[in-house]
């Protein structure tokens, strides 16, 4: 290829390559506008004609697969921007912004031995010269997508500039907490001086990204030197950037004056809820942490997401035996049903899809709960306030006297809640609520242990449900592979189910970021009680000959439910594994 790119030369290729017809690549010369031409990169503007290959008419002549062709052409590596790999602060720094835009071209890796470069233009190399004597260390340079590349060019310069201003700010003043009672003084007046912008800009930047990432959790923790900005996604925490320490308390700030918290105090722990918009314009929900560590204040922003409701049960990840038992179960008109598991299970999830399902308008759905963790208008929901001593079981009797027909109440942590959840059920009341226990029937030995007598647990509980969520293989490159035999006996062991003649593997992509991996999707072990087991309750209750009882009545373990999920290709056996509980002996 010629050492200039230019349309026309890369059309000439194309067309000699059998992948462009001549009459096309003669009609685009003369169309193609002059702003076009410059402020386009040549495959953008190739790629904007969304013509077919001519040598393969199923394949479309993207900008994706131009880039592709565009690095073969040049021998360059083909780079794909994964911005949670990136320290983007080390990046921002090798070069200026309109240095960077002049050649479109950005650091992508800073290390001690080298820096690597994305580029658009592989035959450009005018600006390489003079970067070798600024950075002092060997340049490698990879091929970007033009389009990702300005993106992120743009992005990744603006939060900079944000950061070094208010950087510049803060040192203005003659220490940072002098700063910080200034941002509180602002903020008590519900407004932002002109010269906080750059923390609004970072702060929204923050959670604009937390949105395009699909983040669940964002996590802003301060250090001595800095504060580390973490994002937890399909249940791993990621890295994401280290902002200075005078800037951390600014941000945590400016977060706390967004969730409407007393900026004011330090010394405990705050709760509350931010409401925006997603990049697509999407409401989505936040609640809000706030925990007094050596450095400063943490924030975690948990991400409520706005599609949970609509959500049906399969998408949930109930197989269909498990989604009859779970209908079965609501569909009773009194009694509890509990959903057990860790934090961060999806016993959240489970219960609101339960409850809109539940919540026509013949029924009366209330909750009450700690928090509220998503608004939904189908039913009324009550939040735990203990300042004022509204706890659980105060909020049970509540509700008890609004005429409901299904109550749902967040956490059963303590005798009185739980008297109060039996009570409902049994005055002719539907009550769901959740459980820290490891599987289903540790329930009821939890339930014991708070102090219910069986004969009121034999009385009211219609079921139990524990549950975990397991991350999900991506679509987009996810493949057969025969399976171990080995691990699938470590998985079912010891039920003897046979293994499948294979499973899926992902071995990453552009898509799951080279995870393998896009969301997670519940395995459950679903436990109605029937008489037999009733008849184990009140027989002087042990766990361990109560539960092998339930699987000989049909209750299929959370690593055999897990198993089904790897049979059909949807997840791997490390990742059941890695949540469900020990295996039981049979």
């Amino acid at each position: 290829m010629n050492k200039t790119i230019n349309l026309e030369n890369i059309l000439d290729l194309l067309v000699a390559q059998d992948i462009v017809e001549q009459e096309k690549a003669s009609m685009i010369s003369s169309l193609v506008s002059a702003q076009d031409r410059k402020n386009l990169h040549p495959i953008e503007i190739i790629a904007n004609r969304e013509w077919t290959n001519k040598s393969q008419a199923d394949q479309v002549i993207s900008l994706d697969f131009l880039t592709d062709w565009l690095a073969g052409e040049s021998g360059l590596e083909r780079y794909y921007f994964d911005p949670l790999k990136m320290d983007i602060a080390s990046c921002t720094s090798i070069m200026s912004y309109a240095y960077a835009s002049r050649f479109k071209i950005i650091a992508v890796k800073v290390s001690p031995e080298e820096v690597l470069i994305a580029v658009t233009d592989p035959f450009n190399m005018e600006w390489k010269n003079e970067l070798d004597r600024i950075v002092g260390r060997p340049i490698s340079t990879v091929l970007a997508n033009p389009k990702d590349l300005n993106s992120y060019l743009l992005e990744f310069y603006s939060i900079s500039k944000a950061m070094d201003n208010a950087g510049s700010n803060q040192d203005q003043l003659p220490g940072s907490l002098q700063n910080l009672e200034q941002l509180i003084e602002l903020g008590n007046l519900g407004s932002v001086d002109a010269d906080d912008q750059h923390i609004v800009s970072i702060v929204d930047w923050l959670m604009q990204y937390a949105f395009n990432q699909r983040a669940s959790d964002i996590h802003i923790e301060p250090r001595r030197e800095q504060g580390n900005v973490r994002f937890r996604i399909d249940g791993v925490m990621h890295q994401v950037y280290a902002i200075p320490a005078n800037i951390t308390s600014a941000v945590v700030s400016r977060i706390k004056i967004m969730g409407r918290l007393d900026v004011a105090e330090k010394r405990k722990p705050q709760d509350g809820r931010i409401k925006t918009r997603s990049p697509d314009g999407v409401e989505v929900e936040l609640r809000l942490s706030s925990m007094p560590t050596a450095f400063g204040e943490k924030l975690v922003l948990r991400i409520f997401d706005p599609e949970v409701l609509v959500k049906n049960f399969s998408a949930l990840g109930f197989e269909k035996r498990e989604s009859d038992i779970w209908h079965a179960m609501i569909d009773q008109p009194h009694g509890i049903i509990l959903v057990t598991g860790p934090t961060g299970s999806g016993k959240t999830t489970t219960l609101y899809t339960s409850l809109k399902h539940l919540a026509t308008p013949e029924v009366n759905v209330c909750s009450i709960e700690d928090p509220i963790e998503l608004v939904e208008p189908s039913f009324n929901q009550m939040q735990v306030q203990h300042n004022i001593d509204l706890d659980f079981a105060s909020g049970v009797r509540t509700l008890l006297r609004q005429d409901p027909d299904v109550i749902m109440v967040g956490e059963i942590r303590d005798l009185e809640t739980a008297e109060m959840a039996v009570q409902a059920a049994l005055t002719g009341h539907l009550v769901l609520s959740t459980l820290h226990t490891n599987d289903a029937p540790s329930a009821i030995a939890r339930l014991t242990e708070i102090g219910i007598p069986p004969y009121l647990i034999n009385a009211t509980l219609i079921g139990v449900v524990a549950q975990r969520l397991v991350r999900t293989l991506c679509p987009h490159c996810k493949q057969s592979h025969s399976i171990d035999k080995f691990e699938w006996e470590a998985l079912i062991k010891p039920w003897t189910t046979s293994a499948p003649d294979s499973a899926a593997l992902a071995e990453g992509c552009l898509e799951c970021r080279q995870t393998g991996f896009i969301g997670r999707v519940g395995i459950y072990e679903m436990m109605p009680i029937n008489d037999l087991l009733k008849q184990e309750i009140g027989n002087g209750f042990d766990l361990t000959k109560f539960r092998k009882v339930a699987i000989k009545q049909g209750m299929q373990p959370l690593n055999l439910s897990g198993a089904q999920k790897v049979a059909k290709g949807i997840t791997t056996i490390e990742e059941v594994l890695k949540v469900a509980p020990p295996r039981y002996d049979g």
